[in-house]
């Protein structure tokens, strides 16, 4: 929440997550930045994930975790996100964040969208 609480039991962020957050803010110049996670309309199955860093958190976005590594979630995304997962991912093709969205009924081929079923 706004005031540094914790977050809901319904959207989790992983320690490996939290970590990156803080380790690219850091590389960007910006060390007290966080997240934002938002989830729009747009992409070949019908919502899209969009990532971007931001220096503070809007008055009404759920804020998780304390100091370095904040991730900021609008309401609106947070309730396409309820139950969902943000972790960091490195494979051979390349590192990114992943969600793991039990909502999600279905995906397109890249990843980036999804649809809720």
């Amino acid at each position: 929440m706004p005031d540094g609480s914790t977050a809901p039991a319904s959207f989790r962020v992983t320690a490996r997550a939290q970590a990156q957050v803080a380790d690219i803010a850091l590389r960007e110049g910006r060390p007290d930045a966080g997240l934002r996670l938002a989830v729009e309309a747009g992409g070949c199955s019908g919502f899209q994930y969009k990532f971007g860093l931001e220096d503070a958190p809007a008055a009404d976005d759920l804020v998780i975790g304390e100091g370095k590594g904040r991730v900021f979630i609008d309401p609106v995304s947070l309730d396409l996100l309820a139950g969902a997962e943000l972790d960091w991912a490195e494979a051979l093709i390349g590192a990114h964040f992943a969600i793991n969205n039990p909502q999600a009924s279905s995906g397109c081929g890249c990843g980036s969208s999804f649809a809720i079923g």
